[in-house]
């Protein structure tokens, strides 16, 4: 099985990636935790767990890892320093294992940073071109605004949607979870709303495209 460490596993949507993988017959999650407290509650639940604190120091978090998801952000407290420089922190801790594979949680609307969130998808810009020039085999995931609804399993996927919308959280871990396939989107950044398409048809479109 191939370990999977997760940044960001004590979110609202890491929590569901974890879950995800460790029903899997494929992956087995590996928790980055920045506490005891963290730690006790995954190894409670048989979960694997590696301290790191991305605002600090991550580079021997990804030691023995196969691939990696970055689904953690600073929820607009420090997102300089960690939704950007944490994340570049991990990449190249990454890139040091020689990780097989980085599949980064964005959002849409990095690629013209305006508004309220100007800050954050100008983080999460940085960071997505800093993956994209690491070297790295990688999938850049950009959902719409992320809902607490139940997932449906389906959505509507493009590298660039010409319009905005919503997501369950769920069925972005499920996306992120998919896009681990080192088939998909190799090296590609896409789009992703609720829609009309089973998850895992929408992402093998993607495959060695």
């Amino acid at each position: 099985m191939e370990k999977i460490l997760v940044a960001g596993a004590t979110g609202t949507t890491g929590e569901k990636i974890i879950k995800l993988l460790k029903s899997s017959e494929k992956y087995q999650p590996i928790a980055m935790v920045r506490n005891e407290d963290q730690r006790t509650r995954f190894e409670s639940q048989g979960i694997e767990t590696v301290m790191g604190d991305l605002a600090k120091d991550v580079s021997k978090t990804t030691k023995e890892i196969d691939k990696v998801i970055f689904a953690a952000g600073s929820k607009g407290k420090d997102v300089v320093n960690v939704d950007q420089e944490g994340a570049k922190r991990l990449i190249d801790a990454a890139k040091k294992e020689r990780v097989n594979k980085f599949v980064m949680l964005s959002s849409m609307g990095v690629d013209n940073p305006r508004g309220d969130l100007k800050e954050y998808l100008q983080a999460k810009q940085n960071a997505d071109q800093y993956l994209d020039i690491s070297g790295l085999t990688f999938t850049i995931v950009r959902p719409g605004s992320l809902t607490n609804n139940e997932g449906i399993g389906k959505i509507k996927l493009a590298n660039k949607l010409q319009e905005h919308g919503t997501i369950p959280r769920w069925d972005v871990a499920r996306t992120l979870v998919q896009s681990l396939d080192d088939k998909i989107a190799k090296n590609q950044a896409f789009e992703i709303l609720t829609g009309e398409t089973r998850i895992e048809e929408a992402v093998e479109q993607l495959e060695m495209a």
